[in-house]
């Protein structure tokens, strides 16, 4: 099996369709794009899944709204001077939470 091909099964096509998520392909050896959902996850990984201590796999997951959440709005990203990825869209969208 090729990496990533289990994200194109059929299987996974109507998961995603029973929960009303929106599938989004990255083109191919395209690195800006894929480096970024690859840093992603490598954050994800490292500060949700692996880095916070949590009593089982349900808990964990019913930890992810909030992480991600804090994630975008409340974390210091160093490449925006220490704004939130969502305070940095509110100034380009001129609209306040």
């Amino acid at each position: 099996m090729a990496r990533g091909s289990a994200y194109r099964s059929r299987r996974f096509a109507k998961a995603l369709r029973l929960l009303a998520i929106r599938h989004i392909f990255t083109r191919p050896y395209t690195p800006k794009t894929n480096g970024k959902a690859e840093r992603f996850i490598q954050t994800l990984m490292r500060e949700w899944a692996y880095g916070l201590a949590h009593t089982s796999s349900t808990a964990r997951n019913a930890d992810l709204p909030r992480w991600l959440d804090w994630f975008n709005k409340s974390r210091p990203h160093s490449a925006l001077n220490g704004l939130s990825p969502f305070s940095r869209v509110n100034d380009l969208l001129r609209t306040h939470t």
